[in-house]
């Protein structure tokens, strides 16, 4: 297997941030879709995969695509695709299945034509009628779009959000991929303080310091295709050994988590221990309205509540304009990004957004509000070194 097709499936809105993470990963020929990012790799690169896609929900095995009108179109081409280089005979098959906009619109039964058509495919390759299925799992997908068919294998297993470092979640859980998301877009640095004052359980200061760190996300957690035997077991090795050597074990951060709630505080604290990033992060007890910093320079990244319910609305808005005078008052030159629901929030807040950008927090449609901050002063050292490249370009005259 010289080449795979694997596709990373996104949340919408999230499909550019995950292209991007796939093309740090080295991968060239990158296609962006709804929901989708497709890319071609190698038996060893669905593991890198899997160890380092941060914003991505799965990894998924391309197995084929064509046009599917009737359920014996689906069949025929089903069955003719190489199942048996993938799954062995004691494989574990189960069909999952959607379908939008297609002819073949009853999911459960195109669900059973795919599962009998890749039984009649392996009973050509392995001479049996009948499968155990007592092996490893091997989740197929058949997916409809406008009557053309994807035919899918899921190597991530568990989603990509699940991290293994929360094993406990409070209320309202913040996914992992969309708090990596939100400080990917946030352009945040991680010699600059990251303060989140809605931390709850602690996604997005865990997820920023496995950032710094360069920590792979998937490196505390275990994937499906561990346990295909067409994946060398070397593969998942040098992945994984790769990722340890390319942790960044000695920076300082200044990252901070505060939320009002003190059991929900108490799972921040034990996440990040689970994460092994507890003297990474400082979690307190405080309301935002007693925020205070000495930090000239920062970045807030918040995940505040919605007020989706009728009878919430008033003290969300309430705690909106709080945000907004402590804000104004105490952190006049940071950059604030905050994800909310709320369909009026620039105004209760009393601020334009310099820029927003529509997300969904699962079925929750959201807007993800970004308030630029200056930039800070660059340090005399820094700005000597400039000096010096331009003198030595020759382009450093006339400047004012």
């Amino acid at each position: 297997m010289d080449k795979i097709e694997l596709i990373a499936t996104a949340t919408f809105g999230l499909e550019a941030i995950v292209a991007r993470e796939v093309r740090k990963l080295g991968f060239d020929e990158v296609k962006v879709e709804n929901a989708r990012v497709t890319f071609l790799a190698s038996l060893a690169d669905i593991c890198r995969a899997n160890l380092w896609l941060r914003s991505a929900d799965r990894v998924l095995v391309k197995m084929g695509e064509f046009p599917a009108r009737s359920f014996t179109e689906l069949f025929d081409q089903t069955r003719e695709l190489p199942w048996s280089d993938w799954l062995p005979a004691n494989a574990n098959f189960p069909v999952q299945g959607k379908s939008i906009r297609s002819k073949l619109f009853s999911v459960p039964d195109c669900q059973a034509i795919v599962k009998k058509a890749v039984v009649e495919s392996l009973k050509g390759r392995y001479h049996q009628e009948w499968f155990e299925e007592s092996g490893p799992r091997y989740t197929i997908e058949v997916a409809l779009l406008k009557d053309i068919a994807t035919l899918t294998l899921d190597s991530s297993g568990a989603g990509l959000h699940k991290r293994g470092y929360r094993q406990l979640s409070s209320a309202a859980p913040l996914k992992e991929t969309l708090a990596a998301a939100m400080i990917d877009l946030s352009r945040w640095h991680p010699d600059r303080l990251m303060f989140d004052p809605f931390c709850g359980s602690g996604t997005i200061p865990i997820e920023a310091a496995m950032i710094a760190l360069n920590q792979a996300p998937g490196l505390k957690r275990e994937f499906a295709a561990e346990k295909w035997p067409v994946i060398p077991q070397k593969h998942w090795l040098d992945a994984r050994s790769e990722a340890n050597d390319l942790l960044k074990r000695d920076l300082t951060l200044k990252i901070r988590g505060t939320d009002i709630n003190k059991e929900v505080l108490s799972l921040a604290r034990y996440h990040a221990r689970q994460a092994g990033l507890e003297k990474h992060i400082h979690f307190q007890q405080m309301p935002v309205n007693q925020l205070q910093t000495r930090e000239k320079y920062g970045f807030l990244i918040c995940n505040p509540p919605y007020g989706q319910r009728l009878e919430d609305l008033p003290s969300v808005e309430k705690l909106y304009r709080d945000m907004a005078s402590v804000f104004k008052k105490n952190l006049e030159t940071w950059s604030f990004y905050i994800l909310t629901a709320h369909k009026d929030f620039e105004h209760v807040f009393g601020r334009r957004a310099d820029k927003r950008r529509k997300l969904y927090n699962g079925r929750i449609e959201t807007h993800f509000y970004q308030f630029f901050g200056p930039k800070p002063p660059r340090r005399k050292h820094e700005a000597e070194m400039l000096e010096n490249d331009f003198d030595k370009a020759g382009q450093g005259k006339g400047l004012i």
